[in-house]
Formats: structure tokens, sequence, C-alpha cells
């Protein structure tokens, strides 16, 4: 199989991310954007209107809030994953001078320390596992009004709303991020970075 025209080649490349990886972002992905797209249709107005078939925007947004965790899940059998997951949850001492570098604006490579991931993708995977969780629980409170009270569910739509409204910021933010960060894209397309990105970006990372 000939390699692809936006790939770089091999001996300049370092590998970034397993196909079992890559495949559990893009069904996250998705699965996150149907919520997000179905989301605005029911809270809309003008979207509702297009949209049309309340009742089916209704099961897609709820199906997929359901199955977001499941690709997380069935990725937990890859060991590369696991280990990425070990490595967004561990804070340390770079990170925190990552964050004070941004916090000055200092845009030097040099001033922004990162392993595997920086200190903005570890907050920013902490923070979306978090609210996946909650827009979870209270979408399912919601969902299955029969079994907590009236002031359970009051205060589950709620959290949800403005919760979804927060996802729907960040969520912005992040693809914002990514369109600007062409090699970081290619990286998840193909699971290969070039090697000056990732000691440029990454110096602390030793893949």
């Amino acid at each position: 199989m000939p390699p692809r025209a936006d790939a770089p080649p091999a001996a300049t490349t370092v590998r970034r991310f397993t196909p079992a990886q890559r495949w559990a972002h893009r069904a996250v992905a998705l699965l996150m954007g149907v919520c997000v797209a179905t989301a605005a249709c029911l809270y809309v107005p003008q979207l509702a209107q297009l949209a049309g078939r309340r009742a089916l925007v209704v099961t897609l947004h709820q199906w997929s809030g359901l199955l977001l965790p499941v690709p997380v899940l069935a990725a937990l059998v890859s060991r590369a994953f696991r280990a990425d997951l070990g490595r967004l949850n561990r804070f340390g001492p770079h990170d925190r001078v990552w964050l004070r570098a941004v916090l000055r604006r200092d845009r030097r490579p040099a001033s922004r320390p990162a392993g595997k991931f920086n200190a903005g993708q570890k907050l920013y995977a902490a923070w979306i596992a978090g609210a996946t969780l909650v827009m979870l629980g209270t979408g399912l409170l919601m969902w299955f009004t029969h079994l907590t009270p009236l002031a359970w569910r009051t205060a589950a739509t709620f959290v949800h709303d403005w919760l979804a409204l927060t996802v729907g910021v960040v969520l912005a933010g992040h693809v914002g991020m990514a369109l600007a960060d062409p090699e970081a894209r290619r990286g998840l397309r193909t699971g290969a970075v070039r090697r000056a990105w990732a000691e440029r970006e990454h110096p602390l990372w030793r893949p």
C-alpha cells in the first residue's frame, strides 16, 4: 500500500498514536458532534424548525450521549491507550512551568516544557471527562423521569443545560486550537508526526 500523500518520510517521523487510539478519538468526536448538534436543534427555535421531527432529534441526542463512554471503554484493551491515560492523569512540575508561561503569554518553546501531552491538554482531558460523566448522569435523570422526585429532575435539567453550553464553548476552543496546528491533526489522522515538531512542542517526550 503506497504511503499517504500528506505523510512525511518515515525517517523524519515518530509514532504518536496507534490505530486504536485514533479510532477511539474519532468515535468520541463523532458522538460528541451528534450530541452538540442535536442539543442545538432542541434549544434553538430556528434550528428546531429546520430540523423538524423533534422526536427523532431527541432519540439521537439520548443515544449518542449514552454511547459516548463506549469507545473509551473499548479502547482500554490497547496498552498504548492505557499508557496515555496514565500520562494524562499525571501532573508534574514541568506542567506548572508550562501553565505559568501560558499565563505570561510567553510563546518561546523553551519556556513551555511538555511530555507527550502538555498541561493544557491534560486539563482539557480531565475537564471533558468529568463534564461527560455529569452530562450522562443528569441526562439519565431527565430521561427516566419516573425514577426520581421532581426536585431532582429540575436540578438535573438546570445543570445539564448550563453545562452543555459550557461544553459547547470549550469544544469550540478545542477545535480552534486543532485547526491552528496541522501537525497535531496529522498525528491523529496518520498516527505519526514530524520529529522536529515533537522535539519543539513536546521536548520531554521520549517516543
